[in-house]
């Protein structure tokens, strides 16, 4: 692979480094919602939801579909929501083993 590849690889996980990002795929799974539904769901300022929506939709991991005045988000393809659900399910993981070797030392 090209590091160009890894570059772009790199850019997009940077999504993932977040917790907020991370709580936007959360809140986005499965719907679409305008940015009052979403703030509605988190404890974030607006303008700072926005700049998060921004880089997210500038990254490719959100589209926006305009309805009248309002404007919906959703997460660009379902594989997003895996990788983040991976992810997730990983840290449990780690978690779980550090959890159980905390108990079991001497």
């Amino acid at each position: 692979m090209s590091n160009d590849f890894y570059e772009l690889h790199a850019n997009l996980c940077s999504i993932f480094s977040s917790p907020r990002r991370l709580e936007i795929i959360d809140v986005l799974t499965d719907k679409e919602l305008t940015v009052s539904a979403i703030l509605d769901s988190m404890s974030i300022s607006k303008t700072n939801l926005s700049q998060h929506l921004t880089l997210m939709k500038d990254r490719g991991i959100v589209q926006t579909r305009r309805d009248g005045q309002h404007i919906y988000y959703s997460i660009t393809n379902k594989k997003i929501i895996r990788a983040y659900k991976l992810m997730g399910e990983v840290l449990r993981e780690l978690m779980d083993k550090k959890l159980s070797e905390l108990n079991h030392k001497p």
